[in-house]
């Protein structure tokens, strides 16, 4: 087991630490993050760099290593614009498998060329001794079992940002939310899933691809996000 960390920036956008002596708070700007990282001497990674959310997007360009392939970006279009991104700026890449659930871990892996010690590692990836080894993405199943960890650990949250933004809506969700909860691996919730997916398909290539500005999708305006749907 190697210490490593999942560092929030101050935007919400996600970093990768590996090698850390202690934790790294979150809410810092980008650049706090990565020097606060270099005080440590570890190395940090832009995990899935374009998808919709929690993605550092052009200023992946400042961590040591970019994912260019990660598991759960289902949408496909963010793994295609992470690897164009990456060969257009000469970046270094890796994959990673962003699992949340036991079946999906390894789901992608990295190989590299090192001792099996972590000061061996941590300087072979600061030197770029590491490649791919192997990518595949999550299966419905998994993604369905992924959603209901999330939503299980999020109830709270759900409750309090409905409230807050759709009010009118706080009632259906609730009912909707026990429904789930009940059957979560009905066919109802698979036809969701996938009808979802296709979605997030044409929103994430509009965003990596059309032009779009992809903080439409995070200011999470409903509005805003069926006109990039349709």
């Amino acid at each position: 087991m190697y210490p490593a960390e999942e560092v929030t920036t101050d935007n919400e956008s996600h970093v990768l630490v590996y090698g850390i002596d202690h934790s790294i708070k979150s809410g810092l700007s980008l650049h706090e993050v990565l020097d606060e990282a270099k005080k440590q001497n570890a190395v940090t990674t832009a995990p899935h760099p374009f998808s919709l959310l929690d993605a550092l997007r052009e200023d992946s360009v400042y961590c040591d290593l970019v994912e260019a392939f990660n598991s759960s970006n289902v949408d496909v279009y963010s793994n295609l614009r992470a690897k164009k991104f990456a060969k257009e700026k000469s970046l270094h890449v890796v994959a990673g498998s962003d699992s949340h659930v036991q079946s999906t871990i390894g789901r992608s892996t990295n190989l590299i060329h090192s001792e099996n010690k972590l000061d061996n590692v941590i300087a072979a990836m600061k030197h770029h001794k590491i490649i791919i080894e192997n990518t595949g993405y999550v299966q419905p199943k998994e993604a369905l079992e992924h959603i209901r960890y999330k939503i299980q650990n999020s109830a709270f949250f759900i409750d309090k940002y409905t409230s807050q933004f759709y009010p009118r809506a706080l009632w259906p969700i609730k009912i909707l939310y026990k429904l789930y909860m009940v059957n979560p691996e009905g066919i109802f919730w698979n036809m969701f899933y996938r009808m979802s997916i296709v979605a997030l398909r044409r929103i994430s290539k509009k965003i990596n691809f059309e032009g779009y500005d992809h903080r439409l999708f995070r200011e999470r305006n409903l509005a805003n996000i069926l006109k990039m749907v349709f």
